[in-house]
């Protein structure tokens, strides 16, 4: 399948697995990059930047198949020493790299010498002409529909994808809500150049997380998540359990809500220890995005994304076919 987004990434199919926290590890890029799609190591899983340059290698002793680094600039509590992690990048010759959060622009000039491929994930139309503007490669367009940060614009695929393909001219990846090869074949005629799907890689053999966070996306719909962060200004989307009912209960109480009413709720390293590590589903906090409701098993990656080609195909020649001829 040649698109825009194959050439740039030089990769078999127009699929690639989007960033994700505690779950990016060597064993998850290694597995979509040999499955032909483009497999993306997350850097901040990694504790420091030697550890992100150990995980590199270990991900290049797994597959011979291109494969990315997603770097997310994002404020936090401890300081982040994301200059280091990007030369750890460049130092493991890694050459497709996703950003998200803030603009990537400081560290365009040396990823571009060292000829890395930046793949900027993007909101708005406004954010996506601003990568394209600064110099990025491509915009990966999140829609409200992903799971993690959607932005505060709350606008979906369906009308996203094309309003941003109608002024973009750099490939474009449709992101959020994507979970079969019928959507891939609807985000490629609607515009974009590929697909980038989270949630529903999480839920395959390969993924590195516990087997009961796998199946609590099985037996999830697409009503099975919750938005916390909104009275912040920093909305994210999580699976809907106990925690995140509570943090909604909070943050509709009257007044403010500060940060720190909901910190002990919402950490990290309790939704990665007791959640996706420990098998807790209602442990902590852990995105997942509304593409839950089509999810139905738990296939290795190479199954999953045969079938998203077939089906994409499929689309394209027999039902669309079929249409123009009727």
């Amino acid at each position: 399948m040649k698109t825009r987004i194959t050439e740039l990434l030089g990769i078999e199919y127009p699929i690639v697995q989007g960033g994700m926290q505690w779950v990016g590890f060597a064993e998850m890029a290694s597995a979509v990059s040999n499955a032909g799609g483009l497999g993306i190591l997350t850097g901040l899983s990694q504790p420091t930047p030697e550890a992100l340059s150990r995980e590199i290698e270990r991900c290049r002793g797994m597959t011979d198949k291109p494969f990315g680094v997603n770097l997310t600039l994002l404020p936090t509590i401890n300081p982040v020493p994301y200059d280091a992690y990007a030369q750890a990048i460049i130092d493991g010759g890694v050459k497709i790299v996703e950003t998200a959060g803030r603009s990537p622009e400081p560290f365009l000039p040396a990823f571009k010498g060292a000829g890395i491929k930046v793949i900027h994930k993007a909101t708005s139309v406004r954010h996506c002409l601003k990568a394209e503007r600064i110099g990025c490669d491509a915009v990966s367009v999140d829609g409200f529909e992903c799971a993690g940060h959607p932005g505060e614009d709350d606008v979906p695929n369906l009308v996203l994808v094309p309003a941003a393909a109608k002024v973009l001219k750099i490939p474009m990846l449709a992101s959020g809500g994507i979970g079969n090869g019928y959507q891939l074949a609807a985000a490629l005629a609607l515009g974009a150049d590929g697909i980038n799907m989270g949630t529903r890689f999480m839920a395959t053999k390969e993924a590195p997380v516990h087997q009961n966070i796998k199946q609590a996306m099985v037996d999830g719909d697409e009503l099975s998540t919750s938005l916390i962060f909104r009275t912040l200004r920093n909305t994210a989307r999580v699976y809907k359990n106990a925690v995140a009912r509570e943090v909604v209960e909070v943050e509709s109480r009257d007044g403010e809500t500060d940060f720190s009413d909901i910190q002990h709720l919402v950490a990290g390293t309790r939704g990665r220890e007791k959640a996706l590590d420990g098998g807790d589903v209602d442990g902590g906090i852990w995105t997942a995005g509304v593409v839950m409701g089509l999810i139905d098993d738990i296939p290795s990656c190479e199954e999953l994304i045969q079938r998203i080609v077939a089906e994409a195909r499929e689309a394209a020649r027999v039902r669309m076919a079929a249409l123009l001829e009727a």
